[in-house]
């Protein structure tokens, strides 16, 4: 049975303070859903108030006591890995071994890479994350790193305190569907996010995945499969089972507020998230 989760931005209206996104996470625990995962953007467009994700998991994880946590995703080629390796054990500390890290090169949808003097090329985006992945793993499961490579230059003991998961926090790679690097990225970790339509697409993904997997003698056991989905009107029987068949192990619903901005999906009046959250993971 897949677990069920809340996708939500970390701007607009109700979303982009703090307050209002624990107050998402506290109902969404009431009312029996399983994850709340945040988007990781700085500058989203124009007017819409923002908050830091990672400040706001923190208020999260305090408020809250079974939820499962994380960003989904952080763009890791915009942060640093070693950075990234603290700020998840603490969270992962504070929500009692509750966090899931998401990671991915970040989304070319808004422009807030040329905004801040990122690096906006995705095949130099890519080999980032790959490099950083390789100084953020052993960082994580509380090993010291030294690592001299093109984006990176790291020389570190192990990270003290460690996380409370072990080996390490869960790490979940993200990709847009029909691109197979991401999915035989993700082939080495412990889920995959794999952004794409429909349930045929997720199996053609997940091959990809398990073909990579067996061919890199990749870590045996659970993987973890999330897909999101727009909530819909009424909730029709059966609407998740595909998905299920194909192959999820999370399903996210992605809540999208009004006066957010073009181009993210279909928006909702505050009260209907509200009464949406408040009815629990139906169907």
């Amino acid at each position: 049975m897949a677990r069920r989760a809340l996708f939500a931005p970390n701007f607009g209206r109700g979303f982009g303070d703090p307050d209002g996104l624990v107050a998402l996470a506290t109902a969404a625990e009431r009312a029996g859903w399983d994850g709340l995962f945040l988007w990781d953007h700085v500058v989203p467009g124009p007017g819409l108030a923002t908050a830091d994700p990672w400040v706001a998991l923190a208020a999260i994880a305090a408020a809250t006591e079974r939820l499962v946590i994380g960003p989904m995703v952080t763009p890791l080629p915009r942060r640093r890995p070693w950075q990234v390796a603290r700020a998840c054990v603490s969270l992962d500390r504070m929500s009692g071994g509750r966090l899931v890290l998401g990671v991915g090169i970040g989304s070319g949808r808004t422009t807030e890479w040329d905004q801040l003097g990122e690096q906006t090329d995705p095949r130099v985006r890519g080999a980032m994350l790959d490099e950083g992945l390789a100084v953020l793993d052993p960082l994580l499961r509380g090993e010291a790193v030294d690592h001299a490579g093109t984006h990176y230059r790291v020389r570190a003991e192990p990270f003290e305190p460690p996380s409370i998961q072990r080996p390490r926090i869960p790490v979940w790679v993200a990709g847009y569907w029909p691109n197979r690097k991401p999915l035989r990225r993700a082939a080495r970790f412990e889920g995959v996010f794999p952004l794409l339509d429909s349930p045929d697409e997720l199996r053609g993904a997940l091959a990809v995945v398990d073909e990579a997997r067996d061919a890199e003698h990749a870590r045996a056991g659970a993987h973890d499969v999330l897909v999101t989905l727009v909530p819909e009107p009424g909730r029709p029987a059966g609407r998740l089972d595909p998905w299920r068949e194909a192959g999820a192990t999370w399903i996210g619903e992605t809540l999208v507020p009004e006066h957010f901005g073009g181009g993210w999906g279909r928006a909702w009046p505050e009260a209907a998230i509200r009464d949406y959250v408040d009815a629990g993971p139906v169907g």
